[in-house]
């Protein structure tokens, strides 16, 4: 009897195992499938999202008997799949992210732990406390004579049994058990092992649970299309009302697909859209001898003999200084039309090979350099946006009244070392230079001041130019004129009009320079600062000359002259005693001090070297010393009066610096700033 009980007993424990397995590997099998599904549902996002992403070296599935399935109820998570517990030795090509505890990183990707995702179709990844484990679905043997493999499926099935009353066809949208919401843990201990049934139970209960699946399947199904529904008419309805525009297909769709993302709650969520990036279009290379940095492409000296095939909005300079450029296409700057700044400078670009619509699609230019070419005229249709030109050393020969039309924001105009003439440019040339303020004519063929110069003009530079007259008008628009450079010219003082520029309330500064003057030109502008008259044959400097002048002339330079005593005046400075900071006199022909210096109070730097000057009165220079009686009571006066002189340079004369008297340089404040060596010898 004893013997029979035993054998009774292990027959119900192992029925009891064997239907305990049975029904583990049915659960393992379901859940294989719902990861799979999710994993083929986002490994568009997730999987492909680089398109060059390199493939990536998965452990063999390891084969074997089916394990139990481990629950963590704390979390509402499944631990490990059956497939993934023989993978813990393997390495992985993911790496965990540093310095955050139990992250992974896959593929440039932060995934947080617990974390699945699927990064080829088949294979599923689990981010388990900062290490990844893969599988690869294991596909369970089938014995039909015919198989299919469903759309979205990596595992075959019967083609005459592929039906809804199939209980391992699990459907993609359920998810529960997997993610969590109702974890109903299956395993040994629900199993009576008091009873045995019978293999007929068995099969019968196998059936009742599969339709039971299926009814709980369609039960949730239907719920959630309804929640689906509800969430997307009250989306609409809100969209409607925000956006007053009705919601197209597309756009439903797009946000079906999002509220299926917001109703899935598992923890193994991933984002349900990942930005595919757009691989960008990758320019020509840049041609050695070019370097770039931050936005701005430098070519100098690069021996181009083209303009580089450039596509970078981004970019705002670009020098192609010192190349061998012939030609300029109307597509040349296609690729880079936010350019702000362009040197061309010392190339061999010709009039003929500027297209004519070549710098027309650069909105935003405002410099233009063309310095060292061989143009004949002004490039046709610049933008209206340019600030800045220089078309200095070219071959330019004519500026017709078009030539300069639109540049309305032209500041900054340079024509140097050109074939430019009154003759060749138009009176109404500079009129369309509505802001034009700096204007470099300089090393052309003028002869006379160019007629219609801007009325905002402030500094004009005609130097190295033949002009000969400065006639009574040729100022007369140009009211707000500050600099004036004339130099290396063959003015003389007659050819200068008496009402050229007296009446200028700003001009400040004229320099004579290098001319044909004999002696310092009278009716000078009342506002006057600078006056440079170098390397001139003046022999006078007639008196009264600077007396009209309002503040007062600062600035007088006469070096390389033929001033000699006879002609300097006792009253030749006057109107500039207050006012005259520096004077220089050098390289002349002057065989004493000058009278008057000692009276120019604000006088700080003296030239009186390379003359013919034999000795330095005590008081030509520097006033004799008061007597302590003579001390005047307003001491603000004296401190006024007192001498700001710091440099006299006295070197190159005649002086016997030992026959000195010590009261000549007592007004200077260091004698450190005396210069008097060299002398000449008799």
């Amino acid at each position: 009897m004893q013997a029979t009980s035993l054998v009774y007993f292990f027959l119900i424990v192992s029925l009891c195992i064997d239907f305990s397995q049975n029904e583990t590997s049915a659960l393992l099998r379901r859940q294989r499938r719902r990861m799979r599904g999710r994993g083929l549902r986002r490994s568009s996002s997730a999987g492909h999202r680089s398109p060059r992403q390199p493939e990536m070296k998965l452990p063999a599935p390891v084969a074997g008997v089916p394990s139990i399935p481990l629950i963590n109820i704390d979390d509402g998570v499944m631990g490990v799949f059956d497939s993934l517990i023989g993978l813990g030795g393997h390495e992985s090509s993911y790496n965990v992210l540093p310095g955050k505890k139990g992250h992974c990183t896959a593929n440039g990707m932060i995934m947080y732990d617990k974390a699945v995702w699927s990064p080829k179709p088949c294979i599923t990844c689990l981010c388990s406390k900062g290490e990844v484990i893969c599988d690869t679905t294991m596909c369970h043997p089938l014995k039909c004579p015919k198989t299919i493999i469903p759309t979205g499926e990596c595992c075959p099935v019967c083609s005459d049994t592929a039906s809804s009353s199939d209980s391992s066809i699990i459907s993609l949208d359920d998810i529960s058990e997997l993610s969590g919401d109702s974890p109903e843990p299956n395993g040994l201990d629900n199993v009576n092992i008091l009873s045995a049934p019978t293999q007929t139970e068995k099969d019968e209960l196998l059936r009742t649970e599969a339709v039971e699946s299926i009814e709980k399947e369609g039960r949730k199904r239907d719920e959630k299309k309804r929640k689906r529904k509800g969430k997307k008419n009250r989306r609409k309805y809100k969209a409607y009302h925000r956006e007053k525009k009705p919601i197209t297909r597309k756009e439903a769709a797009d946000e079906e697909i999002q509220h299926e993302s917001d109703e899935d709650d598992g923890t193994f969520r991933t984002p349900p859209h990942f930005p595919i990036p757009v691989p960008p279009i990758e320019a020509p290379p840049l041609p050695s001898g070019c370097s770039t940095s931050d936005t701005t492409v430098s070519c100098i000296n690069a021996k181009l003999t083209q303009i580089p095939p450039i596509s970078d909005p981004d970019l705002t300079s670009l020098d192609l200084t010192g190349n061998s450029i012939t030609t300029i296409s109307d597509e040349a700057f296609n690729g880079i039309p936010n350019l702000e700044w362009i040197d061309l400078s010392k190339n061999n670009i010709t009039s003929p090979g500027i297209g004519r619509k070549a710098f027309k699609i650069l909105k935003n230019l405002k410099r233009l350099y063309l310095d060292g070419n061989m143009l004949v005229h002004v490039p046709s249709e610049l933008p209206s946006t340019l600030e800045e030109i220089k078309i200095n050393d070219n071959h330019l020969h004519a500026i017709d009244e078009d030539g300069l039309q639109d540049l309305k924001n032209l500041v900054t105009l340079e024509l140097e070392g050109n074939k430019l003439s009154e003759a060749n440019v138009s009176p109404l040339a500079f009129y369309p230079l509505k802001s034009l303020s700096y204007l470099r004519l300089g090393r052309n063929k003028f002869r006379i001041i160019p007629q219609g110069l801007p009325a905002t003009l402030e500094e004009l530079y005609l130097e190295n130019n033949q002009i000969e007259e400065v006639s009574e008008i040729c100022f007369n628009h140009t009211k707000n004129i500050n600099v004036i450079v004339l130099k290396h010219n063959k003015l003389e003082e007659h050819r200068i009009a008496p009402l050229a520029w007296i009446n200028q309330e700003n001009l400040e500064s004229i320099d004579l320079s290098y001319n044909k003057l004999y002696h310092v030109p009278s009716y000078l502008p009342k506002s006057l600062l600078h006056l440079i008259l170098i390397g001139n044959q003046i022999e006078r400097i007639p008196g009264y000359v600077f007396g009209h002048m309002k503040p007062g002339l600062e600035y007088l330079y006469l070096s390389f002259n033929k001033l000699t005593d006879d002609g300097i005046d006792p009253v030749s400075f006057f109107g500039a005693y207050h006012s005259l900071r520096e004077l220089f006199l050098d390289h002349n022909e002057l065989k004493s001090v000058p009278f008057g210096i000692d009276e120019m109070r604000k006088l700080r730097f003296l030239r009186l070297n390379n003359n013919k000057i034999r000795t330095v009165p005590p008081e030509r220079i520097c006033r004799a010393h008061i007597n302590d009686d003579d001390v005047h009571e307003n001491s603000e006066e004296e401190e006024n009066e007192e001498s700001h002189l710091e440099h006299v340079h006295l070197e190159n004369n005649y002086i016997n610096t030992r026959q000195l008297s010590p009261h000549a340089f007592s007004c200077i404040r260091s004698y450190c700033s005396v210069i008097l060596k060299p002398q000449k010898s008799k």
